[in-house]
């Protein structure tokens, strides 16, 4: 595999995320060795995760998004400082932020945010762990343009696959808003906003022990 091609993502209808020149792929557990095309069960079924192994067939699978799904929108709150982004409809739900800086993201507050109850230090901090790019944040009216990094995908146990570094996406449009180095991707199948994570492998209790 040539090191100078980009990685590229695309979603077979009803069917797996079909991955191209991605060379780090890993879990909990490390690495796992990668091809040049790789197939990921998205449907949640397969018994052979992360790879698929067209369970998506026989559960009659749908990649479609759901009318019910929350609305694809970017709100921002503005403090003295710093001004907050987030976007609902692509969050993870891993609680990074919330666990980790919960005077500035309130859970059943409104609003939910408080951009001025913390450093601007610290808010940049917990923002960044975001796995899903869902948060981001400007300062002095001008947007953070994310850093370059190694572009990778990570397992998450238990959860969604959570892509790092620049990848293509092909025939999918990111999300309002949304860090394009920073998303995580539904593997459990639930999700209302394929093929983005919504977190809903936590409302079904999806596991995989596996990775």
């Amino acid at each position: 595999m040539s090191s100078d091609k980009k990685t590229s993502i695309s979603f077979a209808p009803n069917g797996p995320v079909l991955v191209k020149d991605l060379k780090n792929l890993s879990n909990q557990h490390g690495p796992i060795q990668t091809t040049e095309t790789i197939a990921l069960c998205r449907c949640g079924a397969s018994a052979n995760k992360p790879y698929c192994d067209g369970s998506h067939a026989k559960i009659n699978f749908s990649s479609e998004k759901q009318s019910d799904r929350t609305e694809d929108k970017r709100e921002t709150y503005r403090g003295v400082k710093i001004t907050i982004h987030d976007n609902r409809s692509i969050c993870a739900h891993a609680g990074y932020c919330t666990d980790n800086l919960s005077d500035v993201f309130r859970m059943k507050q409104e609003p939910w945010i408080d951009p001025d109850a913390a450093t601007n230090d610290e808010i940049i901090a917990a923002v960044e762990k975001c796995p899903s790019g869902a948060l981001s944040y400007s300062i002095d009216n001008i947007e953070c343009i994310e850093q370059n990094s190694k572009t990778a995908i990570f397992i998450a146990p238990n959860g969604p696959y959570v892509l790092t570094g620049e990848a293509d996406l092909v025939e999918t449009s990111f999300a309002d808003g949304a860090a394009k180095k920073q998303l995580t991707l539904c593997r459990c199948g639930a999700s209302k906003n394929k093929p983005f994570c919504d977190g809903s492998h936590w409302a079904i209790d999806f596991t995989d022990e596996k990775n």
